[in-house]
């Protein structure tokens, strides 16, 4: 499977990409503003490319459970200088569901469009089709101020597996190449604790609609409820999780931690390479 983001286009399959998250946010639930200014932002991000990123994903606006939107120019002042210093040096994604700042973000160098609303922008599409940008669609339930209030679902993963394919294909008819594409299920955007233990494990579900899938747990409240531990101590619990989401089909992983994730990653993609040439030999034997 191919993603092809500007001129940059990724074979998945054998290996999963990991891909930084930089916070250029002063309320950030992970990091709280530790990387607000830009010097400190340029440098979080060349230590994250240093850790291995494969992606750099650089946002202005915190999407937190009960956060209020950001202005598109406060978002494109906070991250304007990071993404002009970063540029060239790895693959950047731009966190934003703004069409006004990610058409910026593109001009700048960036290659990828993570939009949390899947296209809430009207002109988002548009945007990303004429730069033939990456476009990481993500699924939500309500919006960062209301996602949390009291989440519903008969069935998370089907319903969540239908939502990105509605999305998809609403990208695919304004013009959106598909192989543009990646899905994120959102874990915790609009899911409670069972919600979110279920599609992480029901991510071959997710990977049979034959797109990348992303995989996003870091540091976040569900494993905080798990382990009963604080933001920064919840690493452990990241890796399990998304070890286990690795080993069903996902491609790309958002993570604050790079080099523990990156590790971890390498043991679930080998883990998956291993059943599937199991799974190979006994079609051979069979035949």
């Amino acid at each position: 499977m191919r993603w092809r983001c500007r001129d940059r286009v990724f074979d998945l399959g054998e290996r999963t990409l990991v891909m930084g998250i930089l916070n250029v946010t002063p309320d950030s639930f992970s990091d709280g503003g530790r990387f607000f200014e830009p010097k400190a932002a340029i440098e979080r991000g060349l230590a994250l490319i240093g850790e291995g990123a494969d992606l750099v994903d650089v946002g202005g606006e915190s999407t937190r459970p009960g956060s209020a939107p950001v202005a598109a120019e406060e978002q494109w002042r906070r991250i304007g200088p990071v993404l002009q210093a970063l540029a060239g040096r790895t693959v950047l994604s731009v966190d934003t569901s703004s069409a006004w700042v990610a058409e910026r973000a593109l001009m700048a160098g960036a290659q990828v469009v993570n939009d949390v609303t899947a296209l809430g922008d009207p002109a988002m599409a548009e945007v990303v089709t004429r730069a033939a940008a990456g476009l990481v669609l993500m699924h939500m339930q309500g919006t960062p101020l209301t996602m949390q209030r009291s989440p519903h679902y008969d069935d998370a993963v089907s319903e969540v597996r239908e939502g990105l394919a509605r999305r998809w294909q609403r990208a695919h008819g304004a013009g959106v190449q598909d192989e543009a594409v990646a899905l994120d299920p959102g874990i915790g955007f609009g899911k409670a604790l069972e919600h979110n233990l279920a599609l992480l494990t029901g991510y071959a579900e997710l990977a049979a609609l034959g797109r990348p899938v992303v995989v996003g747990v870091s540091r976040k409240s569900f494993l905080g409820r798990l382990l009963d531990r604080e933001v920064d101590e919840r690493l452990e619990g990241a890796l399990a999780a998304t070890a286990i989401a690795v080993f069903q089909g996902a491609a790309i992983v958002r993570t604050h931690d790079v080099t523990a994730t990156a590790r971890a990653v390498r043991v679930a993609d080998a883990l998956r390479a291993a059943r599937s040439g199991r799974s190979a030999a006994r079609r051979g034997a069979s035949a």
